[in-house]
């Protein structure tokens, strides 16, 4: 039986107790119904309706972990299908005779299932899987150190708490731009410059950062920028976010973010052209 089949069955499920009023009546009912399915033997005619009972009951652990993978470019419902599938593969693939409780089993196996689709799936341009896995780390850890320092991380501190060097930080932030593709025919702008296209906007110079070939090239000289030039820098080239996200995370204003960014930018290049010459 599919995966989409099963999805669609849940309402040709027979009922039985679905209070969930007490984390320990709620277990007592899952071990029940995992007691009842593999208990039959394949082939029974109620194999399949206690299998998708089974399914049913455990799809909010399902949801709880489709949750966590949130705001990294796929849809609720999508991780939520995603997350379901692997609960189908924990419910097929568990054996109670091994003595392992079955959410013990089944967490692993959804939670790896999520990570595969963003490793196979989610990204539209293929990068290394160290900086997939990183980049993905960088999100988790984002959150909870905003709430532990009072403030948006900084790459220092993603570094330290992650346990890696600041380039490599930078380098898995930089990958994100390569997660979501943009079609080429994607309008852009508003009123009368809605007809202007990605494409059209494609093949020009960038006389911000015209000197820099090489993104390498520009991680010692980022390295020597005060700490909050530094980060708005990185969020802005590596991170891809406007002055009013930069301004949101910084703590500072949009105006402020902007006079920032335009003086690094000098810097930078005229750091990069001193470079140059001197070659």
């Amino acid at each position: 039986m599919s995966a989409q089949t099963t999805l669609t069955r849940h309402s040709t499920v027979d009922s039985l107790p679905r209070q969930r009023t007490a984390r320990r009546g709620s277990d007592q009912t899952g071990r029940l119904l995992l007691t009842r399915l593999y208990d039959l033997p394949t082939g029974h005619p109620d194999r399949d309706r206690i299998r998708d009972r089974v399914i049913e009951w455990y799809l909010p652990l399902a949801r709880h972990l489709a949750g966590k993978f949130s705001g990294r470019g796929e849809s609720h419902d999508d991780l939520v299908q995603v997350a379901t599938i692997g609960l189908i593969k924990a419910v097929d693939g568990y054996d109670p005779g091994r003595g392992v409780e079955f959410t013990s089993y089944a967490v692993p196996t959804i939670s790896g299932e999520l990570k595969r689709h963003f490793r196979d799936k989610g990204w539209t341009v293929r990068v290394p899987r160290r900086l997939q896995e990183l980049k993905l780390h960088i999100a988790n850890a984002t959150g909870p150190l905003a709430q532990r320092l009072g403030r948006s991380p900084t790459v220092a501190d993603l570094a330290e708490h992650l346990g890696v060097s600041e380039d490599e930080v930078i380098e898995g932030l930089d990958s994100g731009n390569a997660y979501t593709a943009v079609s080429l025919s994607t309008p852009v702008g508003v009123g009368d410059t809605a007809a202007t296209e990605v494409q059209d906007l494609l093949g020009e110079d960038d006389p911000g950062l015209a000197t820099v070939e090489d993104r390498a090239a520009l991680r010692p000289l980022l390295a020597a920028l005060p700490e909050r030039e530094r980060t708005i820098v990185v969020l802005r080239f590596f991170g891809n976010l406007t002055q009013s996200q930069i301004a949101d995370r910084v703590g500072i204003s949009q105006m402020h973010v902007s006079r920032l960014l335009s003086r690094s930018l000098a810097s930078l290049r005229e750091t990069m052209t001193g470079a140059g010459a001197a070659a």
